[in-house]
């Protein structure tokens, strides 16, 4: 019985890592928060090519591009979207076997020199490589917008 007690406890705590505790998250001075070191982040506005990643970019007004944008994330499956601003829109994705979280933004700055950005982060809580599935999230999604 008591064996039996600890590897429940045991398997709760392994569990409850899995959902990781989030970065300090959302836009501070115009810019996203930096990708930590480990390759399980992805940002258009990292600095270096293992991180980096082009923004999504867009014609027409910033609110059309949020409403697309909008659109495509709810259709994502395992998705909970935490905050939506007019020109922020954070997403928490799951995954559906282990339960990871990645958290997710999109910032639409402000238009300069009329280039119409949406920024992205991408980035995975817990863990050291997420085997390229944030960049293949934001791919997917920058495809789907383009549609």
């Amino acid at each position: 019985m008591n064996k039996q007690i600890v590897v429940v406890l045991v398997n709760l705590i392994l569990l409850t890592g899995c959902s990781g505790t989030m970065s300090k998250l959302g836009i501070n001075n115009s810019e996203l928060a930096a990708c930590p070191e480990t390759p399980n982040c992805v940002s258009s506005q990292a600095h270096d090519e293992k991180h980096y990643i082009e923004p999504i970019n867009y014609s027409g007004t910033r609110q059309g591009a949020h409403d697309s944008l909008l659109r495509i994330i709810e259709s994502e499956k395992r998705t909970e979207i935490l905050t939506n601003q007019e020109n922020y829109i954070r997403v928490e994705f799951t995954s559906a076997l282990f339960r990871f979280v990645d958290d997710v933004e999109f910032y639409l700055s402000e238009e300069q020199d009329d280039e119409r950005v949406i920024h992205v982060r991408s980035a995975s809580r817990v863990g050291h490589s997420d085997l390229g599935a944030n960049r293949k999230r934001i791919e997917r999604i920058r495809s789907r917008f383009y549609k």
